[in-house]
């Protein structure tokens, strides 16, 4: 029997690899690392366990939802690294953030 991933799999797998850039969509280049880490850990476990509950099939699995969002999380610590970052993605998303904050500050 060969396995498959119904679609609510594929558009979580998309949005793991959006999800850093979202971060730094609503940080700026000076938040702890820390911050955006434990807020890309919060995005993916949302992901991780709406992706499980839009394709419950059988039931909702817990288990599931977690194995999720560990793949969700990876996926995103790994898109930020190797894609976002090194294309300056990641820069520019913080920079927009960054303008947002001055001029709510104004």
């Amino acid at each position: 029997m060969q396995p498959t991933l119904d679609g609510a799999y594929w558009l979580g797998l998309a949005i793991s690899v959006v999800l850093p850039v979202l971060v730094g969509l609503v940080t700026t280049r000076v938040t702890h690392p820390g911050t955006k880490a434990v807020l890309l850990l919060a995005l993916t476990a949302a992901n991780g366990f709406l992706v499980e509950l839009a394709n419950a099939g059988d039931g909702y699995q817990v288990g599931s939802a977690l194995v999720l969002w560990a793949v969700s999380f990876a996926t995103g610590v790994l898109a930020h690294f190797g894609l976002w970052k090194p294309t300056g993605v990641s820069g520019k998303a913080q920079d927009v953030g960054a303008r947002s904050s001055v001029r709510s500050a104004a």
